[in-house]
């Protein structure tokens, strides 16, 4: 999202930028971003270059984290920068600060804010306030550094993106939202297969089908695994019970059952497929052991390229000069 005002990043950068949801990406230009993840990816560690010398990004996590908080730790400091990392009961966002009182403080300290967090509205409340750049490192509604991920991945492993057939089978949480609208802007063929009542929520679906309109992409909806997942090209699983549903779980395996992603349901892929997770797993749940742990697995190469996609971001909206 970009803040129409000329407002100072801490005197460094004149148009302020959010990367607040995956259609955001839009702005700051995918192939750009993808491009310049791709180069760090391949630059010697003495090559790389230190655009966030000197700064300062604040890491708020009210969810826990293994690889969201890692990669943004390691991407701040190999470009330069310093990470504080800021964990729920430090912050207490809407019960001892509002997240606009906490967006408004930290600009003042900060050239960047990252916020893994509940409510999107919370994330939503903190940029509006904030004068600094806010990075969406995950809410219930999108995940959009993870699909950044996805498609570099599947960009490295196909050497293209547009026209790929991707399907996404299980539950249409924050993950499939974002998937959607970055694999729109890339001109991708998405097709999710989700139990009926678990289907991505209609406006993130209406986005992704005006940006895939624009970039020869498609966005198919429906409850057959089979189907979603005949001729593929990568099949896209994710766990059944996100954080805070952790009371459905045990009614989510009910209703999800077929839903694995295993052999047999890749046997109706295309005999290249690739299987893409973006983890934690719950093997024998949505995705097999022998699928996820197996050579068709790009699972580790999805939580590799979260590091780059992340540094992408961050010199985008903090060093956009950086060429």
């Amino acid at each position: 999202m970009t803040v129409n005002v000329a407002t100072p990043v801490r005197g460094r950068v004149t148009r302020l930028r959010h990367l607040l949801g995956a259609g955001d990406v839009e702005d700051l230009h995918l192939g750009r971003l993808l491009d310049r993840a791709d180069l760090l990816r391949s630059t010697q560690r003495s090559d790389r270059p230190r655009p966030l010398e000197g700064m300062q990004v604040a890491l708020l996590f009210e969810k826990p984290s293994l690889r969201t908080r890692v990669s943004f730790e390691v991407a701040v400091t190999s470009l330069g920068g310093h990470a504080i990392a800021l964990g729920p009961d430090e912050v207490g966002l809407g019960r001892r600060e509002s997240a606009a009182d906490v967006g408004r403080n930290l600009s003042r300290l900060v050239d960047a804010i990252v916020l893994r967090t509940f409510a999107h509205d919370t994330l939503l409340e903190m940029a509006a306030a904030a004068s600094v750049p806010v990075v969406n490192a995950l809410t219930d509604a999108e995940h959009p550094c993870q699909a950044l991920a996805d498609l570099l991945t599947l960009r490295r492993h196909f050497g293209r993106l547009a026209g790929l057939r991707l399907a996404y089978i299980g539950d249409g949480n924050n993950v499939a939202n974002s998937l959607m609208l970055a694999g729109a802007l890339a001109g991708l063929d998405i097709r999710i297969a989700t139990p009926t009542g678990y289907a991505p929520d209609t406006s993130f679906v209406n986005q992704a089908r005006a940006l895939a309109a624009r970039r020869r992409g498609r966005i198919t909806i429906g409850t057959d695994p089979v189907e979603a997942v005949t001729g593929a090209d990568a099949v896209y699983t994710d766990v059944w019970t996100s954080m805070g549903r952790e009371a459905e779980a045990d009614e989510r395996r009910a209703r999800f059952e077929g839903f694995e992603v295993n052999a047999t349901l890749l046997g109706h892929a295309a005999p290249h497929v690739a299987a893409l997770h973006c983890m934690p797993a719950h093997r024998g749940e949505e995705i097999s052991a022998a699928i996820l742990d197996g050579p068709r697995s790009l699972a580790l190469e999805q939580a590799e390229n979260r590091r780059y996609v992340q540094e992408a971001v961050l010199i985008e909206l903090l060093a956009p000069h950086v060429r």
